[in-house]
């Protein structure tokens, strides 16, 4: 592509975060004028890890961050699924095992945003604060009315605004999500007990919690996920009780009550399944991240599918008209989103099972797979992780 393909197109990028930061660099290294508008008063994340994955991690590299990442990420080793009675290991995916040229890293969510926005700047996209959208007119010249008063014309807007987007119901109509019957907590604790670069899943009846170490090793991230009955406000920035998480997680054996020892503040939210948007573009305006999909926690995807959405966007518009060019984006997007969500909202019963006797044959089973044909444990991720939309046709 050329460098100036779109030189002179105006974009407005609604949302800060990572799926909106890595469109505007995206955008702007093919010529584009971009401006994001954030409405929060810094560019901050709700402290917290992610999974940058091989896939998203390409985009990364693309971008020309690859070694910014690196410096601030953990590489992970392996992911480890243990019993959550003693934690022993039942598991192993070696991710020493994934292909030459693929990395997956653990990091501050707060760390890519922060790298995001600062190349960002520095590449002269142009970041505004405490601009919260209320409405969007697609259209020829579409427009983006902002809760201040003030209105925003552009050639494009990019909807990144998350989960309970502003923009969707413009572009697709109304949704209704629907709680799952489970809550997430969140925290993040000291290195005490020498936690390697892993991700471990200790998985119990009803209950799973995840870790693994973050910067330089010194903190872990903790997300842990309890099936219950009663409704849980979805959001998160909502605080828990750690007390709470403890009596929940109390029957969890090994290093799982060491590390929720160290828990002074935790997040709490409920889990809802939002349905993949079935239109994710409207005449001069596009979709992207949670605003067109978003995804449970249990396939470690969300981040990375933002990552794809920007990089295939801005490639489109760079090979396409316009218009043509956002029906191609969905076209390239939504059917790996939708399977990878409905991937990650059939996950989580495997690490809930209830019944000691289910639980123990399937645990069996993983084992000796584990031990006896470890690469078709990694294989059945080939589909996730070897995608790679900077060689994809446009």
């Amino acid at each position: 592509m050329k460098p100036e393909a779109l030189q002179g197109l105006r974009v407005v990028v609604a949302g800060g975060g990572i799926g909106g930061l890595a469109t505007a660099l995206a955008l702007h290294r093919h010529g584009a004028r971009v401006r994001v508008l954030e409405r929060a008063e810094a560019l901050t994340e709700v402290g917290a890890g992610i999974q940058v994955s091989p896939n998203g991690l390409r985009v990364i590299e693309a971008l020309g961050l690859g070694p910014q990442l690196a410096e601030r990420s953990c590489k992970a080793r392996a992911v480890m699924l243990r019993n959550f009675r003693h934690g022993a290991e039942v598991a192993r995916l070696d991710l020493g095992q994934l292909p030459e040229g693929q990395d997956y890293r653990f990091v501050h969510r707060a760390d890519l945003v922060d790298l995001l926005a600062e190349t960002a700047r520095n590449r002269g996209v142009k970041i505004r604060l405490l601009q919260n959208a209320r409405s969007v007119t697609p259209g020829d010249l579409p427009r983006l009315d902002l809760c201040n008063g003030d209105t925003v014309e552009a050639d494009l807007v990019v909807g990144a605004d998350g989960l309970h987007s502003v923009l969707r119901p413009a572009v697709d109509g109304p949704s209704q999500p629907k709680f799952t019957g489970q809550v997430a907590w969140r925290a993040i604790v000291p290195n005490s007990f020498d936690h390697p670069s892993e991700a471990w899943v200790h998985m119990g009846p009803g209950r799973h919690i995840v870790s693994y170490p973050l910067r330089d090793g010194s903190m872990v991230n903790l997300v842990a996920a309890e099936a219950r009955s009663a409704w849980t406000e979805e959001g998160w920035a909502q605080e828990g009780n750690p007390d709470d998480l403890r009596r929940a997680f109390a029957r969890f054996g090994g290093v799982v009550p060491e590390m929720l020892g160290h828990v002074e503040r935790v997040g709490l939210w409920g889990l809802f399944r939002h349905p993949v948007a079935q239109r994710w573009h409207a005449p001069g305006v596009a979709l992207v991240g949670d605003a067109a999909h978003a995804t449970l926690p249990f396939m470690a995807q969300g981040a990375n599918m933002a990552l794809e959405d920007a990089w295939v966007l801005a490639a489109c518009l760079a090979a396409r008209p316009r218009d043509e060019a956002l029906a191609r984006y969905q076209s390239l997007r939504r059917d790996r989103c939708q399977r990878i969500v409905a991937a990650a909202s059939g996950n989580a019963w495997k690490y809930h099972l209830r019944t000691p006797l289910l639980r123990g044959v399937a645990h069996m089973g993983l084992g000796m797979v584990s031990c006896m044909a470890p690469s078709k444990l990694m294989g059945q991720f080939d589909w996730i992780y070897g995608h790679d939309v900077t060689s994809q046709t446009i």
